[in-house]
């Protein structure tokens, strides 16, 4: 009986011990006996990539395979770190996110030359080879954000671009599309684009500042929901947080579709959002990760999941999944369609 007691007691220390080192940003483990594959989270702090972290592991069970995660917490670094932990336990696959595209080269040159594929979520690595990227088009986000803030303001005024991380393909083409689109087709709105780094901290502090200096500012444009709670805090201290229908309203377009931003759309405390889909980065990442391991390959056209594979370089494809514009009344803006925000294809309304 005392040797049955002693190994239960080291059996609950050695699970308590593995929970700690899970929460701690270690890797963390789940098995279907299915092909082994590691999937990098980028971050944990937003609505959008938490969800994405929920999502993995269902669809891995889905799939057939087995799942070793970590978080790299937006170091580049760290993700080459935990890329040399995946190799050493021997992954069949990797799915990540790097925050630094440009950065994440050599950690890629690395994986190629182990024969492990890679699928790169949310982003687009500068240079290197991987097997598929699953991303929506990041640059219409940016021409529909345009598209819906030039039509309220009626082409005329001020608009603010809280900017995220210009080291990463994604803000670099939301805000060189937002400003491309504002140039052709609104040339009486001005611009003032802010850098933010993805920080809502940063982001707040930088509206203030503008809306302070440019008390007419009517728009804002947040190329994230990391600012939301900041934006509403500012439009709230200013005493713009208020109806559409009030002529004092600051018209707030974000990007990501989580469900605070639709709850906000139905309380017009903010205005618009693109819709990326939380649900399918994760399910197509090891969609694509498993089909590497099967040997199969892919082209550039049409899918039979609502996207486009498109080519963006030599040997380089993208899995372009559909991201639309979702507003209060499901309008056409500037010939851009919308979905209202309760409509239940979209994954925010569909979260457990």
């Amino acid at each position: 009986m005392r040797v049955r007691i002693t190994l239960i007691i080291l059996t609950s220390v050695l699970a308590a011990l593995t929970l700690l080192s899970a929460c701690g940003g270690g890797t963390t483990t789940s098995s279907n006996r299915g092909p082994l594959v590691g999937v990098d989270y980028p971050r944990s702090d937003t609505d959008f990539w938490n969800s994405y972290i929920t999502y993995t592991p269902r669809y891995a069970d889905e799939i057939g395979l087995s799942l070793k995660t970590t978080n790299s917490q937006s170091d580049v670094a760290k993700l080459t770190s935990n890329a040399q932990t995946f190799i050493s336990q021997g992954v069949k696959g990797l799915a990540m996110a790097p925050q630094d595209t440009a950065a994440i080269a050599p950690t890629l040159a690395q994986l190629e030359a182990k024969k492990i594929p890679v699928v790169t979520v949310d982003t687009r690595p500068d240079n290197g080879k991987v097997f598929m990227v699953i991303r929506a088009d990041n640059r219409a986000y940016g021409e529909k954000a345009c598209q819906y803030l030039g039509t309220k303001l009626e082409g005329k005024g001020k608009v603010v671009m809280l900017q995220g991380d210009l080291a990463s393909i994604n803000g670099r083409d939301r805000t060189e599309a937002f400003n491309g689109c504002m140039k052709k087709h609104y040339p009486g709105i001005t611009v003032f684009g802010e850098a933010t780094n993805w920080d809502g901290a940063v982001a707040a502090q930088k509206l203030q500042t503008d809306l302070t200096a440019n008390p007419d500012i009517k728009g804002v444009y947040m190329q994230s929901s990391f600012a939301l709670a900041g934006t509403l805090q500012v439009l709230k201290q200013k005493g713009l947080l208020v109806s559409p229908e009030d002529k004092k309203h600051v018209f707030v377009v974000s990007n990501d579709g989580i469900p605070e931003e639709l709850e906000s759309i139905a309380e017009g405390r903010i205005d618009a959002t693109v819709s990326q889909p939380a649900d399918l980065y994760a399910k197509y990442a090891l969609y694509y990760l498993k089909a590497a391991i099967d040997g199969k390959t892919f082209k550039p056209g049409k899918t039979d999941h609502d996207s486009t594979i498109v080519q963006v370089r030599e040997g380089l494809l993208e899995d372009q999944l559909s991201a639309p514009l979702v507003t209060a009344d499901g309008g056409t803006y500037g010939g851009v369609p919308s979905l209202k925000n309760d409509d239940p294809s979209l994954w925010g309304n569909n979260r457990d």
